[in-house]
């Protein structure tokens, strides 16, 4: 009969240790690509002033952007090692 602790199941653990870990990779990377975008559409609005605004802006949007869809996957695999959303059940 399958059990769903993981401190009895090798494969449970297993997966579970792997989802934790790529999550926190994942989630490590998208925050340090998030803050360079910011810091960089930060700098091209500061040095341009008003007509660079747009595309610093832009940087900036990106930048988050990218670091919430990396949230986001790590969410989704941390998850998955944890076996919710349906995906070991």
């Amino acid at each position: 009969m399958p059990t769903s602790n993981n401190s009895n199941n090798p494969v449970g653990f297993v997966t579970s240790t792997l989802g934790n870990g790529v999550s926190g990779v994942t989630k490590t990377a998208g925050g340090i690509v998030g803050a360079a975008g910011r810091g960089v559409g930060q700098t091209v609005t500061g040095v341009t002033g008003t007509a660079g605004k747009p595309v610093g802006d832009a940087l900036e949007a990106l930048g988050n952007g990218i670091e919430g869809g990396a949230r986001s996957v790590g969410d989704g695999v941390e998850d998955a090692g944890k076996g919710k959303k349906g995906f070991w059940t």
